[in-house]
């Protein structure tokens, strides 16, 4: 039976994001990162200082990955870019689906070997019109095709099965996959059936247990898993649209999540004011921190 946990946390930063995504820690600086990817901006939050910054961005972006103390891999509606942390000058890095200006980047993350996964969708939410690639040392692979929604891309702490999500049919697919180089070894299959459930599958961390905490996107929570995909737990945020878990501070024990309040109107979003907000849940946790991209 299910575990179900009212919201105790607290706002880390109350932002407001059209679309809050894509969310990440640097354990070397202490600080968070995410999207606004509606408003194409990125957001900064040192957690030793407080101290709070929004970097303008010239396009819409949604995932960012360390490559070092200086440089910032972003995946972007118009392909992968190098920032420059002290600058945020941006140079161009890898074209990714260059011929669809129809679509844009989504959710990612990078897997233990160095490489990433980045998914791709529609602008306008077009059915399966997204895919998720592989990318390693600049060179780009598609890997899954006909994907609306792309989401939940995230990795077994030793590399080996790598788990994604089209949020449109809301299951949770597991797939074999090379540790050293990042690449699928076998077919998905579903680890997780929640398409007649409230809400979907979005954004997904999975900790050093094996254990996937999900952010459900449209029903106000997020949802740990164990590995064979049983639902062990739910907490509730005060905000229904929550989209991406991030494990944060200098340990990694603790949980934020970004929301979004895309889409609501003005009613809505007078019922959940924290809604876009980066929050995070009183839990503790064994987290595991996003590992850097190998240029």
């Amino acid at each position: 039976m299910t575990e179900i946990h009212e919201f105790a946390g607290r706002t880390l930063c109350n932002t407001n994001s059209v679309l809050g995504e894509g969310p990440t820690y640097d354990p070397d600086t202490n600080t968070v990162w995410w999207f606004n990817i509606l408003g194409k901006e990125l957001h900064e939050l040192n957690l030793s200082t407080e101290e709070k910054k929004v970097h303008a961005l010239p396009m819409m972006a949604s995932v960012l990955a360390r490559i070092d103390a200086g440089r910032q891999l972003l995946a972007t509606e118009q392909g992968l870019f190098v920032r420059d942390t002290k600058s945020g000058n941006l140079t161009f890095y890898a074209a990714v689906e260059s011929d669809k200006p129809e679509n844009r980047s989504n959710d990612g993350r990078t897997h233990p070997s160095g490489a990433l996964w980045i998914g791709t969708m529609s602008k306008r939410a077009e059915t399966r019109a997204g895919a998720i690639y592989h990318v390693a040392s600049g060179r780009v692979t598609k890997i899954f095709d006909g994907i609306s929604i792309p989401n939940s891309i995230c990795f077994s702490p030793d590399g080996t099965m790598g788990y994604f999500t089209d949020t449109r049919l809301s299951r949770l697919m597991r797939v074999m996959v090379d540790a050293q180089t990042g690449l699928p070894t076998g077919e998905p299959i579903v680890l997780v059936d929640t398409m007649d459930e409230p809400g979907g599958i979005d954004g997904s961390v999975v900790d050093a247990d094996g254990y996937i905490w999900n952010a459900r996107w449209g029903a106000g929570t997020v949802d740990r898993y164990s590995p064979d995909g049983l639902r062990i737990s739910r907490y509730k945020v005060p905000a229904a649209q929550p989209s991406c878990p991030a494990f944060i501070g200098t340990n990694g024990d603790r949980l934020a999540v970004t929301t979004a309040w895309e889409g609501l109107d003005d009613d809505a979003r007078s019922m959940q004011p924290q809604a876009g907000s980066l929050l995070e849940l009183d839990v503790t946790v064994k987290g595991v921190f996003d590992p850097v991209y190998l240029i």
